[in-house]
């Protein structure tokens, strides 16, 4: 699966990764900084991840490859 966009908010220190165009349908949590968002699929939808400019812990996303490369490019550290 590839990247389709990604929505960098430095205000709220936030990035939207989305990887599926399919409409929401669920949410879980990793945790209070990271979010998996669900298609109505069941497939990933997107991933949401806050206070990136602390850093990122990528364990347990999905496409994890492809999020640390995006991440990088943005110059946002990744904790494998």
């Amino acid at each position: 699966m590839n990247i389709l966009s990604i929505k960098h908010d430095l205000e709220a220190d936030a990035i939207y990764i989305l990887l599926n165009d399919t409409p929401y349908s669920y949410g879980k949590s990793l945790g209070d900084e990271r979010h998996i968002d669900y298609g109505e699929d069941g497939e990933v939808r997107g991933v949401e991840l806050l206070c990136v400019s602390d850093g990122v812990i990528t364990d347990d996303l999905p496409n994890r490859a492809e999020i640390e490369r995006a991440l990088d490019d943005r110059g946002i550290k990744v904790y494998a």
